[in-house]
């Protein structure tokens, strides 16, 4: 299924380049740097649509439903949670749990028995 939507998606490709270059452009008459009537008008004076702008509208919405079908291919199902998401339940669960029930230990401070005297500090 992958492999025939990215042959229609580049086909529906090289399609849209070929009928955009076709197409004559919206400012292309000589008559429009003169301020030609005809082309002074909403849609230019050859109307609002022909066959290649209705193809190249066709082709444009293929080439977006197939991205978008192979976007859904290629991410798939997958957990739609960010990445810190997904660290922030393993930190959590690499510490002890503290319940109201449970108080935390109190934190034993050994203190030497020769505590009152000043560090030696060697030089």
């Amino acid at each position: 299924m992958y492999t025939v939507l990215v042959i229609v998606q580049v086909l529906t490709a090289v399609g849209l380049v070929g009928l955009i270059l076709l197409q004559h452009g919206k400012g292309a008459d000589a008559g429009a740097a003169f301020g030609s009537g005809a082309s002074g008008t909403v849609f230019g004076s050859r109307g609002s649509a022909n066959f290649l702008s209705r193809a190249t509208a066709w082709l444009a919405t293929v080439f977006f439903a197939v991205s978008l079908a192979l976007a859904y291919l290629v991410h798939g199902d997958r957990d739609p949670a960010s990445v810190i998401d997904r660290v922030q339940p393993a930190a959590e669960s690499a510490m002890p749990a503290q319940t109201a029930e449970t108080p935390a230990p109190e934190a034993e401070v050994a203190v030497p028995e020769d505590a009152d005297q000043a560090p030696v500090i060697p030089e």
